[in-house]
């Protein structure tokens, strides 16, 4: 038995999210968004996480960690989960930090995912985007969707993913799941040969570069049902970002491209819970009438106001999720405004005193 091992049974009984462990630092767990330490664990030395982050992954992987300073991967502790291991380098030597991943794939009725996301599952081609910061759920929310494709129709679905996070059963549907470094040398080169695999549907973890990027366009064209991730937080801000990637020359193809292959794109955060947990908060963004034009055309502000008058096509624009969230009692004033893209919307509430009254909240978290 791996010497982390006993950490990462810390991370499974305590409900933590994330492993922290940097030289000269004590192990920290992310517990509901914060750091804190882990009582009784001393200080680590070079040696002791040398140690930890040796065990646990392959001499060839070792050594390419020493010869590039960075590492991404994923470990199994039978009976308590799997984890995304990121190994780096940074001032005062090595670091690692851990993700665990929960044992089971969350159905979309268990995390609650709006009836227009879930339903992202039954197109049939096209390109759908899920995205938003690091650690906001992105991962869970495709695993669910792949998920509910699974369990409902007869397909050929193929992920390429850096590492594998969760590992899906045969159940209606045959799922090859491929891992960037181990089974292929890039996410590009994974892609251009799953489009060959005769798929019905392929997941990109991340759509890291412009060869990737325009490779997923491709296979959306050709009639496939393709889901990506990008680090952007918001509808408008992802297609400015795909766009913004090619040279000047490529775009005005490029904005074609992803004007007629484009079904939805879905911005993700997650907010603290009043109370303890978090929760996910959408934005919906669905290919309806006129959304191919305005892609074309570079009209972001009319993207905006299709989101915001599409409530009855199950659209949303983050703010109107937040406000929503805020109005049930599910996150406090402060997260709301701090989380919110229009501070105007929120301003109220401060002049309301409902800051104050979440002064209590805000000792703890701090």
């Amino acid at each position: 038995m791996a010497q982390i091992d006993r950490l990462f049974r810390t991370i499974k009984e305590t409900g933590a999210s994330d492993l922290h462990l940097l030289e000269g630092l004590v192990p920290k767990l992310r517990i509901h968004g914060s750091l804190l330490p882990i009582e009784g664990e001393p200080v680590l030395t070079g040696e002791l996480l040398k140690t930890y982050m040796q065990e646990i992954c392959l001499a060839d992987q070792w050594k390419l960690f020493e010869q590039e300073g960075d590492l991404d991967f994923a470990y199994g502790l039978e009976g308590v989960a799997r984890f995304r291991c990121n190994y780096l380098r940074q001032v005062h030597g090595r670091g690692a930090v851990f993700r665990q991943i929960p044992d089971e794939i969350l159905t979309t009725d268990d995390l609650k995912l709006p009836k227009a996301v879930a339903d992202l599952a039954h197109l049939q081609s096209g390109l759908v985007l899920v995205t938003g910061p690091t650690g906001s759920g992105k991962s869970t929310t495709l695993a669910a969707v792949i998920n509910l494709i699974n369990q409902t129709y007869k397909k050929h679905i193929v992920t390429i993913e850096d590492p594998i996070e969760f590992v899906h059963e045969n159940i209606k549907s045959v799922i090859t799941q491929r891992e960037v470094g181990q089974h292929s040398e890039s996410f590009a080169s994974a892609l251009k040969a799953a489009v060959r695999e005769d798929p019905d549907v392929i997941m990109v973890g991340e759509m890291r570069d412009l060869e990737t990027i325009g490779l997923a366009l491709t296979a959306a064209e050709l009639g496939l049902l393709v889901f990506g991730t990008l680090h952007t937080n918001s509808a408008s801000k992802t297609i400015d970002r795909v766009i913004d990637v090619f040279p000047a020359g490529r775009q005005p193809m490029i904005r074609t491209m992803l004007s007629e292959s484009v079904q939805g794109i879905v911005s993700q955060l997650l907010l603290k819970k009043v109370g303890g947990g978090r929760v996910a908060c959408h934005e919906i963004l669905l290919k309806k009438e006129g959304l191919s034009n305005m892609i074309r055309e570079g009209a972001v502000s009319k993207i905006v106001s299709m989101i915001e008058i599409g409530k009855a096509d199950g659209m949303q624009l983050m703010d109107q999720a937040i406000m929503k969230l805020f109005k049930e009692g599910t996150i406090t004033g402060r997260d709301a405004f701090m989380k919110a893209f229009n501070k105007r919307t929120f301003d109220d509430f401060r002049d309301m005193g409902v800051w104050e009254e979440e002064e209590e909240y805000e000792d703890e978290d701090d």
